[in-house]
Formats: structure tokens, C-alpha cells, sequence
């Protein structure tokens, strides 16, 4: 039988901060890329540095608590905390889509399309990068 994972919860302390700058680095460069290609409407504010920056850090603290309550309470933290990232992505999703199809703030599929690359950087952060920082360290040996 496999012993239980050990997780360190303090390394969140500074792991987590770590994960929401990582997450804002990764939305802000998508952001200059997508602005760069696809010249957005001046009037579509979901795209501004401002509100690119500000959801970055708002959910990906969100994610960073979210991660840690799981680890406290949660009988198999990593697999609870991955099958809810996931879920949390595709209903992150909703808000784009409706975007898209309303055209609101002269908006279409090419700023949705933005919007959801975002979504996904900071997901595939936040779900590598958490369990990592908690999980034990793995020393690697030499196989003779």
C-alpha cells in the first residue's frame, strides 16, 4: 500500500505569492500578444492592462486559497483540487462565450479567444505549480 503524500502547507506562504506572479506574467503577455494581433475595440475593457492584471491576481488568490482550504480539509488534496480547477476553467469560459456571441463592447470571437488563452495560463499555473510547491521533495538518484 502507498504511504500518504506528505503535503507541506507553509510552503504556500511563499508559494503562493510566487503562483500569482507567475499568473499575472503569463495574463499580461498573452494580453500584449493578443492586443497585438487581434486590435481590440478601444471601447473592450476586458482587455485593458488594468483589468487583465487585477483578475489575474483576484483569481489567482482565489486559486491559491481555494488550493490551500482543499489541502486542510481534503482526504486527497492534489485530485480534489485538480478536478475543481478544471471545473472552475470551463465555467471561466461562460462569461467569453457570451462575450463573443453578444458582441458587447465590440467584441467577438478573436478577444474571446484572448480572454480564454488567459484563462488557461493561469489554470495550467495554478494546478502545476500548487501541488509542486506543497508536495515532498523527490531526490533524484543515479540507476546504476
Amino acid at each position: 500500500m502507498d504511504e500518504p503524500t506528505e503535503i507541506k502547507i507553509g510552503r504556500l506562504l511563499w508559494g503562493g505569492p510566487l503562483t500569482v506572479v507567475l499568473s499575472v506574467v503569463a495574463v499580461l503577455l498573452i494580453r500584449a500578444v493578443g492586443v497585438a494581433v487581434v486590435h481590440p475595440s478601444a471601447e473592450f475593457a476586458p482587455l485593458t492592462v488594468q483589468i487583465s492584471g487585477f483578475d489575474a491576481v483576484f483569481f489567482g488568490a482565489c486559486a491559491v486559497f481555494a488550493f490551500y482550504s482543499i489541502c486542510r480539509y481534503g482526504l486527497e488534496p492534489v485530485r480534489e483540487y485538480r478536478s475543481l480547477a478544471w471545473k472552475v476553467l470551463l465555467v471561466s469560459f461562460l462569461p467569453d462565450i457570451a462575450l463573443a456571441l453578444a458582441q458587447l463592447f465590440g467584441s467577438g470571437w478573436p478577444e474571446a479567444f484572448v480572454l480564454m488563452t488567459m484563462h488557461i495560463a493561469v489554470w495550467a499555473i495554478c494546478v502545476t505549480m500548487l501541488p509542486i510547491i506543497v508536495g515532498p521533495k523527490v531526490r533524484v538518484t543515479k540507476v546504476r
